[in-house]
């Protein structure tokens, strides 16, 4: 296991450059085994849970080259399916959850897909059923080996068009059902469908290799399915929740910090959620420049009542920074209640702050009231294990800012969605180490 050791309260100065989104580059590299043509993808992040996933193409016969840094080039035209049914699968897919997302290419293309139950971040319960009940809709049978957590679907002679309203708008779930749907014969149509910046950016991809969706950013996709798809090439999106990380740190550590090129038109909510903390963010261009702050105050709602941050589908504010938000909350002036209503055990990390010194209320698995200190009181060194990739940033950020040295042990979940972190932390002034 790796290890940071963080030396905290130093100001922190430069530019930061976004990495490409994790959410996305997991989405759209399973979608190049929907075509027997060259798929060229550039900005790919270099982090643990992506380089998981093109290992998992590989092995499954994907031609695989690098073209440079973050640049990728992908050939699905002799796939290997007997290693869906192999140990080897069994225990490389099981590792990550972006790993069910191979299902549906596999299911439109070959008509079978198969999966071990995936792991990735201990946060509560993540169901499948939405990804599996969208396939049944197409006309796929499901299969279930009880004994090895081995899930299946197939469809020997083809999948067919339907109607279906999910039942949660599960942005890995609308994913795999489009995948599958562009090839299945008819019409498809798709409610509730998440409609996230990734999600996005897939429908573009897979409407540039030849299908033919409607609806893009909006919560119903209407597929007409094609016989075949070609080939392209597409450019990850900067992602959207190291971003918000960032701002974050800067806030924190009370830095000026710019963020560079952050495709605005993509980040919704994540602006404006953090300037209702009081932290002053500008757009120059395609950046985002944080100047340097003493303090920060949470705005109350116009009653004078206490601001609630919570969680929701996009375009409302996104789980993923609910973290980064809490975090930052403990050195405004002011209170907030921060809601996470998408997973039941997110806020668990908070009693790691709680023992630097933050003031938090844990009210129950999902909510959790915080008391700002408004710098008059800095958090305090500790040693800590991060749990899942952000709240392994989020303690990051608190370390960083704290009085003396924090050591946070299982800093590979942190590596999981952050590449080289520390590293870019070093080049704008943090003093941070990792050992093996």
């Amino acid at each position: 296991m790796g290890t940071f050791q963080i030396e905290g309260g130093h100001r922190l100065k430069g530019e930061i450059r976004p990495q490409g989104a994790k959410n996305e580059a997991l989405q759209i590299l399973c979608a190049v085994l929907l075509t027997a043509e060259e798929v060229i993808i550039e900005n790919i992040p270099d982090i643990v849970d992506v380089n998981k996933l093109i290992g998992i193409l590989g092995n499954l016969g994907v031609k695989i080259q690098k073209l440079g840094q973050g640049k990728f080039a992908f050939k699905s035209d002799d796939i290997n399916l007997e290693y869906l049914e192999s140990e080897l699968f069994k225990k490389e897919g099981s590792s990550l959850r972006g790993s069910i997302m191979i299902v549906g290419p596999l299911l439109a293309r070959f008509g079978k897909g198969y999966i071990p139950r995936p792991g990735g971040d201990k946060i509560g319960r993540r169901r499948l059923d939405t990804h599996f009940e969208g396939f049944i809709n197409l006309g796929a049978k499901f299969r279930y080996n009880k004994e090895e957590r081995f899930y299946g679907v197939e469809a020997p002679k083809g999948l067919k068009g339907a109607y279906m309203l999910l039942d949660q708008a599960s942005v890995t779930g609308t994913a795999n059902i489009v995948m599958a749907a562009v090839l299945a014969k008819g019409t498809t149509t798709i409610y509730n469908a998440a409609c996230e910046p990734y999600l996005q950016q897939l429908c573009k991809m897979l409407n540039s290799m030849g299908a033919d969706i409607k609806g893009v950013g909006s919560n119903m996709l209407i597929i007409d399915g094609v016989k075949k798809l070609g080939g392209c090439s597409h450019r990850v999106l900067p992602d959207m929740i190291e971003i918000g990380s960032w701002i974050g740190l800067a806030a924190m550590t009370r830095s000026e910090i710019t963020i560079k090129d952050v495709s605005w038109e993509n980040l919704g909510l994540i602006p404006n959620t953090f300037r209702k903390l009081g932290i002053k963010l500008e757009k120059k261009g395609d950046d985002i420049y944080i100047p340097k702050q003493e303090h920060y105050e949470i705005q109350g709602y116009i009653d004078g009542s206490t601001l609630t941050v919570a969680d929701a589908p996009w375009p409302g504010f996104t789980p993923d920074l609910l973290s980064i938000v809490l975090v930052v909350c403990t050195q405004a002036k002011g209170s907030v209640l921060i809601h996470q209503k998408m997973f039941e055990s997110r806020l668990f990390f908070v009693d790691k702050l709680i023992d630097m010194g933050a003031r938090i209320i844990l009210c129950d698995p999902h909510r959790a009231t915080v008391i700002g200190h408004n710098f008059e009181s800095m958090l305090k060194a500790t040693t800590m294990v991060s749990p899942d990739i952000r709240a392994g940033i989020s303690l990051l950020i608190a370390a960083l800012s704290a009085k003396g040295t924090s050591t946070i042990h299982n800093i590979e979940q942190i590596d999981r969605g952050y590449e080289n972190i520390d590293e870019r932390l070093r080049a704008i002034g943090a003093k941070i180490t990792r050992t093996e």
